[in-house]
């Protein structure tokens, strides 16, 4: 079993050594071949590398509907697996953290918010993927947006980008750090909805972010861009196509952390691991291997 192509020439190898009692199962999580930060060749081999593995592979599973859609396209067949919220906490989502408990995680995260304004958070990676044009035109249209955005920032990785440089030093910006889970989970807690201000590109638009279950496990929807990607998990998502369906779908997310979506958390608690991986543990059975009844 592998999980990313570049391990296609060690299977390989492997695989011929075993002979016909082994075959190549190949787990598809992102579009590696159109990365951000690999140069043209190494984007190329990925591509290669890709191809040999998907063709060799006697079971490709797929992390989202559209990484499962390429494949099939390629006249290759795929399964859909998709991701599970694993140990992220889900503790009860109210009542709402206090200000100081906010504060005591990342200071600033529990300023005021006035009514009908909007808490909203982004969980993961702060760099090259984001949408900084995005965050930049929904602080300047909704003042009263509190921006909380968790996890490690990536300076080097937009050192001309202006919009980054506005969204820095924006007031209305919380930048929270690299923060534990449960530091996570308590943030969100105080969060109105979740926010995946990815860009719109082939390598963004493939992937399925787990950052969209672990804010439904605490009862709160994730607005994203147009990405095919996260339309796997279409209960949990809001999708918004241009700025003002952005704006908008902030505005009715407004006061959320008050009234969490239980039958949304209620779904995100089934997607276990073993309820998500069910095709992999169905093909070990078919193939006679004793799964402990799993």
């Amino acid at each position: 079993m592998i999980f990313h192509a570049v391990q296609e020439p060690l299977a390989r190898h492997l695989v011929r050594r075993a002979g016909e009692d082994c075959e190549l199962w190949y787990g598809r999580w992102d579009r590696y071949e159109a990365a951000h930060d690999a140069a043209p060749p190494l984007l190329a081999l990925l591509a290669e590398l890709h191809e040999r593995a998907a063709t060799a592979s006697a079971l490709t599973f797929c992390a989202s509907v559209e990484l499962e859609r390429q494949e099939r396209d390629a006249g290759r067949d795929a399964v859909l697996v998709g991701l599970s919220g694993g140990d992220f906490p889900a503790p009860e989502p109210l009542p709402v953290p206090t200000a100081a408990e906010l504060d005591a995680v990342a200071p600033g995260a529990g300023a005021a918010v006035t009514d009908g304004d909007v808490v909203a958070l982004s969980l993961g990676h702060l760099g090259r993927r984001t949408d900084w044009a995005l965050l930049r035109a929904l602080c300047e249209r909704r003042p009263g947006l509190r921006l909380l955005l968790v996890g490690e920032r990536h300076d080097d990785e937009m050192p001309d980008d202006p919009d980054f440089a506005w969204v820095r030093d924006a007031p209305q910006v919380v930048w929270c750090g690299r923060r534990s889970d449960d530091e996570a989970a308590l943030l969100l807690r105080g969060a109105d909805v979740g926010l995946l201000p990815f860009r719109v590109d082939p390598f963004n638009d493939a992937g399925l972010p787990y950052r969209i279950v672990k804010a439904a496990k605490l009862g709160r929807r994730t607005i994203t861009p147009d990405l095919a990607g996260v339309r796997t998990w279409e209960q949990a998502v809001e999708v918004a196509p241009d700025l003002d369906a952005f704006a908008a779908a902030l505005d009715r997310a407004a006061g959320a952390r008050h009234r969490p979506d239980l039958e949304l958390r209620a779904w995100a608690l089934r997607q276990t691991p073993r309820r998500v991986n069910r095709p992999l543990w169905d093909r070990l059975r078919e193939r006679g291997v004793d799964t402990g009844g799993r």
